[in-house]
């Protein structure tokens, strides 16, 4: 559907090294070369390209490496361990609480219960025990029997 690309064989032409040539003021004698340790940069460098032109560029100083953070007092191991045993405390007291409440509610209800079944069986023992001439028309069984109105119909 598309026409195969046309492949063309690489062509190699002469290659130009163009070494640039410092500029050495006209004044003052050239000094002889001194050799420079590596990893020195000059403050300012200047080069001349081979067209003529002149490059100045101004050195950079070297990038300093950022300085190490001092280390903890305390270990970060040490530090997960506090904590730790800081939420185990936690949770140990709010189960501690838990159950105190519960059985606190369960007291409180049978206490309730207590309270009920004695109020109950107060008033079912007045009405059942009380003179008949005083008595109301309330129905109480007891062991499937019924007294009513003095009258036992079992």
């Amino acid at each position: 559907m598309y026409p195969e690309p046309a492949r063309h064989p690489p062509t190699y032409g002469p290659v130009e090294v163009h070494q640039p040539t410092p500029i050495t003021p006209a004044a003052v004698t050239p000094a002889p070369l001194v050799p420079v340790q590596p990893g020195t940069v000059p403050t300012v460098a200047s080069v001349v390209l081979p067209d003529g032109r002149v490059v100045t560029g101004y050195a950079m100083s070297p990038m300093q490496p950022e300085a190490l953070t001092a280390k903890p007092a305390v270990s970060r191991a040490a530090v997960n361990v506090a904590l730790g045993g800081v939420g185990f405390l936690a949770v140990c007291g709010g189960l501690l609480l838990l159950t105190t409440f519960i059985t606190a509610l369960t007291a409180l209800i049978t206490q309730l219960i207590t309270l009920a079944a004695v109020l109950f069986g107060g008033y079912a023992a007045v009405q059942i025990f009380k003179p008949s001439g005083a008595k109301s028309g309330n129905t109480f069984h007891i062991r499937k029997a019924t007294f009513k109105r003095n009258h036992f119909n079992g």
